[in-house]
């Protein structure tokens, strides 16, 4: 019996679905004269990644994704990076809080 649930324990430990599939480069957006560049950002589903954020601007800026409850303040010429995923295909508006007019999606097929 031990030597069956140790077998049953190491296939689990081995299935795709014990850890997440990560990708391999961290994705990039870049804040400029309170605009996101790019507007949208494509990202595979079921896959967890790295996603960084670039400021260009004289002022601060809060990302935020509110149907991830995810937010991240980013100060003027600094980049952060952010782990999102895996996710859900979807559509997934983020904005800057403190601008609100500067808007992006996150689509993920």
């Amino acid at each position: 019996m031990r030597k069956l649930f140790a077998f049953l324990l190491l296939v689990a430990a081995a299935s795709p679905l014990a850890a997440p599939v990560v990708a391999d480069e961290p994705l990039r957006l870049t804040v400029r004269d309170h605009k996101f560049v790019p507007e949208q950002i494509e990202v595979p589903a079921h896959v967890k990644f790295r996603l960084l954020i670039k400021n260009e601007g004289d002022s601060a800026i809060e990302w935020e994704i509110d149907e991830l409850d995810r937010e991240e303040m980013v100060e003027p010429g600094e980049e952060r990076g952010v782990f999102l995923g895996p996710l859900e295909p979807g559509r997934y508006p983020f904005y800057d809080d403190r601008h609100q007019a500067s808007k992006g999606t996150l689509i993920v097929k």
